[in-house]
This record gives structure tokens, sequence and C-alpha cells, in this order.
């Protein structure tokens, strides 16, 4: 039996991988999404275009305004004479934020007294506004304390030194890499699994499938491992490109690693099995891949924190396979974690595959009946 299964293991890869357009579409697309995300998803800011307008002139204005000018995350685009033209630079997004400092600027700082600033930020996009807020407060600090230094000031009673564990300079591109191993083989498994048995019905040779000596078990393996395979082979060229390529540091062994890879490639594997059992064209089935893939992304933590969601939605996410292989994959690049560490992540995953394989065995067996 077990040779039969491998006969029907290499007919679907046949199937898959003997076109020419099939080939592309599973290899081709995920590793464009890998550069494309690996560029272009960050969280990161630099040279944000601001826009002055000094309407003090002295000294300690100049240097504040220098500052600004030369600082990596800020763009000096225009050096205003009024106020007025502030709006229009920002509802033209000519400027993300406009930098304004009082006439009184340098008389208050010589009195001991802060200088009255304002700062106006573009907020169409809170999480950059917050960002543009967040490196124009380091900046005005490291003048604050360099002009208390100057005239012999007491130095405040505490400092935060900032250290990050993991990601010391918050580089966004080691948290987003790592999590498309997870997203694009989620992507892989469930269309070359979700394809399978609706492809069949769709040709007209499911029926006769169905009259070799097979089982539906057999039939439900054989159509179920080129899914883990051809998945498993594009993770592994994400990991050698986040390695290689994008200088993800992997911290952490490969057992650790693979392992949570298979458990969740079956979770996937089982979830894509039930889709194809129900679907019965091709389009029904990619229809249906994607409608699970959409929420399963939104729901895994993958760029939002699942911390800030509704406590009604985080429990939702104890169902989403995708939400356990993220920790484990940014756990062993990131941190170094090994299976101690990752124990928790595992078996929900195993759990998962095992409740949606079986769901797919009892959808298979009902669509035959």
């Amino acid at each position: 039996m077990a040779r039969a299964i491998f006969a029907l293991l290499l007919k679907e890869l046949l199937a898959v991988l003997k076109d020419k357009k099939s080939r592309f579409v599973l290899i081709g697309p995920p590793l464009i999404q890998l550069f494309i995300f690996g560029y272009a998803a960050t969280f990161d800011l630099g040279r944000i275009p601001i826009a002055v307008y000094d309407a003090d002139r002295s000294v300690p204005s100049r240097d504040l305004v220098a500052r600004f000018a030369g600082s990596p995350s800020f763009r000096l685009v225009a050096a205003l004479k009024s106020a007025r033209r502030i709006p229009e630079l920002i509802d033209s997004r000519q400027a993300a934020a406009a930098l304004l400092i009082d006439p009184r600027f340098s008389r208050d700082l010589l009195q001991g007294r802060r200088g009255p600033i304002e700062l106006t930020v573009d907020g169409r996009n809170s999480n950059t506004a917050l960002l543009t807020l967040g490196y124009a407060n380091e900046v005005i600090a490291d003048f604050e304390r360099d002009w208390g230094k100057s005239r012999g000031d007491p130095p405040p009673a505490a400092e935060i030194v900032p250290r990050a564990w993991y990601n010391p300079n918050l580089i966004s591109r080691l948290f987003f890499v790592p999590g498309l191993v997870a997203t694009l083989t989620q992507v892989v498994v469930l269309l070359v699994v979700g394809l399978s048995v609706a492809r069949e019905r769709e040709t007209g040779t499911f029926d006769q499938l169905l009259v070799t000596p097979l089982g539906q078990l057999d039939i439900l393996i054989g159509k179920g491992l080129p899914g883990l395979l051809i998945g498993g082979f594009e993770a592994s060229l994400i990991i050698i490109a986040a390695v290689g390529w994008f200088d993800v540091p992997l911290r952490g062994g490969l057992f650790p690693l693979y392992l949570g890879l298979v458990l969740f490639a079956l979770a996937v594997t089982g979830i894509g099995l039930m889709i194809s059992s129900l679907a019965a064209t091709q389009q029904q089935a990619l229809l249906g891949a994607f409608l699970f893939m959409v929420p399963s992304i939104t729901l895994s933590g993958f760029a939002t924190p699942i911390a800030n969601m509704p406590p009604t939605v985080q429990y939702l996410t104890l169902l989403n396979p995708l939400r356990y292989f993220l920790v484990v994959v940014r756990g062993v690049f990131l941190e170094g974690a090994g299976l101690g560490a990752l124990w928790q992540q595992y078996w929900p995953m195993a759990l998962i595959g095992l409740l949606t394989l079986s769901a797919a065995g009892w959808l298979f067996r009902r669509r035959i009946y």
C-alpha cells in the first residue's frame, strides 16, 4: 500500500510541477512577495520631510534647526518666512511635519525656562505621526541636554538609557522577514492542497481514483503530502534568503524551526483538504483558500499585536495555526529559542492538525457517499 501511496504522491507532484505556469505560480510569486515585503514592509521612517519656521532666529534656534536638518530621520524641505504656508505644505504632502520656533525661544532658555516650540505633524497616518513625534522628541531632548551642559546646569535626576533586546537597532526587517516564512508557506500549502481534489473532480478523474485499490485514508495522504513537501521546500528557500540576503540572524537551531514547520504544515494541510473536499471546481477551491488566508493573516499577529485586539478576537486567534508558528519562527530567528521554550506553541498546532485532518477525512467520506 505504501507503494501505491508513493505512486499517487508522484502523480500529484508531476501534475503540479510538470506545467511551467504551475511551477512559476508556486515559486515565483512567493519569492517576489518576500523581496517586496522585505524591503517595503517596515515600521522604520527615514528622511521625513519637515518644514521649519524659525521666528526667533537666534543662535539656540539655529542650532536646533541644524540638528533637525542633520538628523538621519529628517529632511529639511522648506525654511519658511511665515507660518501661513504650513497647512499648504502638509495638505499637499510636501512636508510630513512642520517645526515652528516661537520668538521667545532663546529668551526663555536664557531665563532658565523651556523654550516654546510647536511641532505640527500629518495625522492622516497615525503610525507615521507617532513615529515622527518620537524622532522629534529625541532631537529636542538631545538639544536640551547639550544646552544644559553648556550653561553648567545640573544633569537631570534620572536619564533613560534605551536598550532593545534581540533587535538592538530596532530594524523592522528583522521582525517582518521571519514572519514571511510562515505566511508564504501557508499560501503555498493551501493552494497546492486546496486545488488537488477539486482538480480531480473538474477534470473527471476523481471517479477513476476511487476505483483504484487505494482507500480513502490513502487518497488523503497522497493528496496532502505534496503540499507538505512543496511547502517545506518553499520555506527552506525563504529561510536561506532571509539569512543570506536580508542578514536576519538565525540564533536558534534548525530542528526547533523545522519541527514547528512540519506541525504548522500539517494543520494547514488539513484546512486545505477540507476546502478541497467541499469545492466542486478549482475556482471554488481557490476562493475558499483566499477566504481563509485573509482573516488568518490578520488574526495571526503578523503585523498587529494580538494583545491590542479586543478580548473576543484574541480568543478567536487561538484557532489560528499561523498565530503559533509566527511565535516559533520569530523565537528561533531572533531569540534563539529551543524546544522547551516553544513547547506551548507546538502542541496547539498538533491539536489543530489532528482536528482539521480528521474533519477533512469525514468531509471526504461524506462527499463520496
